[in-house]
């Protein structure tokens, strides 16, 4: 695997997000934080702030949403722009890895879904662990399987919950880890 061109994209936020980040710098694999103004995002590593412009690419009613997601998002303008900036992390991405929760749906808990639905949709391979069952799942053949992933050596996305357990952390390391190896190896 070559790190080198791995290329890690997320929102930085807290949690999940910067646990990806922090193992992304552990083991020398470039990482780009997608953000836009007024944002303040936990990690800050090759911050990219995208313009209005950028942001309605993303743009997505959020009755469509909610929808798609089985139940209620609010409209407030951060949370679109949240929405809007996750489009861009998973545009970016060959594969989406997320850390959260698998719902009886088949969706996932929170935002984090949305960066999921938005895999499923494009087409990318995507992979959840599943914080409640303590396991990776990959979305395969429209349902999700058990599985091991490993980081491709292209953009990936590395999003989920606020609050990853223990076990969530554990799984972030061990995915870099059997993707990269030790860094100095």
């Amino acid at each position: 695997m070559n790190r080198n061109l791995a290329m890690l994209y997320s929102g930085g936020h807290k949690g999940t997000e910067a646990e990806f980040g922090r193992n992304a710098e552990r083991c020398g694999v470039p990482e780009v934080t997608l953000s836009f103004e007024g944002h303040n995002p936990e990690r800050t590593q090759n911050l990219r702030v995208l313009s209005d412009d950028e942001l309605t690419q993303g743009n997505v009613s959020m009755t469509i949403v909610s929808k798609h997601m089985g139940r209620t998002f609010s409209s407030r303008e951060k949370i679109r722009r949240v929405i809007q900036s996750i489009f861009h992390m998973v545009n970016s991405s060959h594969h989406v890895f997320a850390v959260g929760w698998i719902q009886a749906d088949d969706t996932v808990k929170g935002g984090t879904g949305w960066a999921v639905e938005l895999a499923k949709f494009f087409n990318r391979d995507v992979s959840v662990y599943d914080q409640e069952r303590d396991q990776w799942f990959a979305w395969t053949d429209h349902q999700w399987q058990p599985d091991t992933p490993i980081i491709p050596d292209k953009g990936f996305c590395g999003t989920g919950t606020r609050n990853p357990s223990e076990s969530g952390k554990q799984a972030i390391q061990d995915l870099f880890d059997r993707s990269f190896g030790d860094r100095d190896a």
